[in-house]
């Protein structure tokens, strides 16, 4: 199985750019493009966070709109920008978002690597926090299959990056959630977005990861006082493919756009150095 993932959208309407700079509906339409030429095409896509900007019902109509052309089932879960009902109701066919009455958390039983959803917004806050009753919840749907390959997907990452103004708007109390994890070693991976980067630490006995912004990329700036910027850094996005041999996931980052090649290693006969 190969489980595909992108994040941090911020489909806006009309072709307005984000901060007047960033096409997000024209990157959006590369990746989903690349994606679908990938000579190993995912099995399926989770998409974590931040689909749209403002969460308006017209961002939405345009975010599936763009989504319409991708040649395998995907699945949509919040972000801080994005409004729960106003998600909902663009996406009426995908039953799963009524799985956890009023937060969109779920589970996807329909592949080798199971898929848990947990929603992390807190309405008109950046930063993102999980309740009790969905850490209750983790417990008892990780308790019910624990042979079986699992990963986690959620808007914020569970752990501090060194980027300043990224962390100021991080997940509150994340060692409630490693407590949970840490009892569940099928947890292969907690699947991240918000952070534009690929960032990786362990956690709680397995590994999180956060993955790449689809149009811009958060600066890579390690000090507790970076200023909030962004830059045009090549978009991302992650494939995650189950080794059922090895009975392990192995996560890749792909970049989005054309470059040259591929070459090949040997000229004729010889080796190239």
């Amino acid at each position: 199985m190969i489980l595909g993932q992108i994040s941090d959208l911020h489909i806006k309407t009309d072709g307005k750019k984000s901060y007047r700079v960033v096409d997000t509906a024209e990157s959006l339409r590369r990746c989903v493009a690349q994606v679908n030429g990938l000579k190993q095409r995912p099995d399926a896509l989770v998409i974590t966070g931040d689909l749209v900007d403002f969460g308006k019902p017209s961002e939405y109509a345009c975010l599936r709109e763009l989504l319409a052309p991708l040649a395998m089932p995907y699945y949509l879960l919040p972000g801080n920008h994005d409004e729960r009902n106003a998600l909902r109701a663009a996406f009426p066919d995908h039953a799963y978002l009524q799985q956890g009455g009023e937060r969109i958390e779920y589970v996807i039983e329909d592949h080798p690597v199971r898929i848990i959803a947990l929603d992390t917004v807190i309405p008109r806050q950046s930063g993102g926090a999980l309740s009790p009753q969905s850490l209750q919840w983790l417990d008892e749907v990780l308790a019910q299959q624990a042979q079986r390959p699992t990963v986690i997907a959620m808007h914020h990452p569970p752990f501090t990056t060194g980027i300043g103004h990224m962390d100021d708007m991080g997940l509150a109390d994340p060692q409630a959630l490693e407590a949970v994890v840490r009892k569940h070693p099928q947890v292969e991976r907690i699947l991240c977005g918000h952070l534009h980067r690929s960032i990786q630490r362990r956690f709680g006995g397995t590994l999180a990861t956060t993955c790449p912004g689809v149009s811009h990329q958060v600066q890579l700036d390690l000090d507790a006082q970076a200023p909030s910027c962004f830059v045009m850094e090549p978009p991302g996005f992650q494939l995650h493919w189950w080794d059922e041999a090895a009975r392990s996931l192995v996560s890749h980052t792909a970049f989005i756009g054309e470059f040259e090649g591929p070459y090949p290693f040997y000229d004729g006969d010889e080796l190239i150095d």
